[in-house]
């Protein structure tokens, strides 16, 4: 199974980098470093799969990719 992409960037509004979890919606953390933030995003991951599962939720597969990776 391919893992989700992740997406880390700086966010000047919000003097952090933001990571976030295009396929899971609303999955998202922050940190003060690339590196924490990936961390964060890494347990948020785990957290909304884990609740996902315990309320019967549909898990959605891995599909984003950035557009640099898409074939035309």
């Amino acid at each position: 199974m391919k893992d989700y992409h992740i997406n880390i960037f700086y966010s000047e509004e919000d003097e952090a980098y933001i990571a976030d979890i295009p396929d899971l919606k609303y999955c998202s953390a922050h940190g003060e470093t690339p590196e924490e933030a990936l961390r964060e995003v890494l347990l948020a991951k785990e957290g909304w799969l884990a609740s996902a599962r315990d309320s019967g939720k549909p898990i959605p597969e891995p599909r984003y990719r950035p557009a640099i990776y898409q074939v035309a």
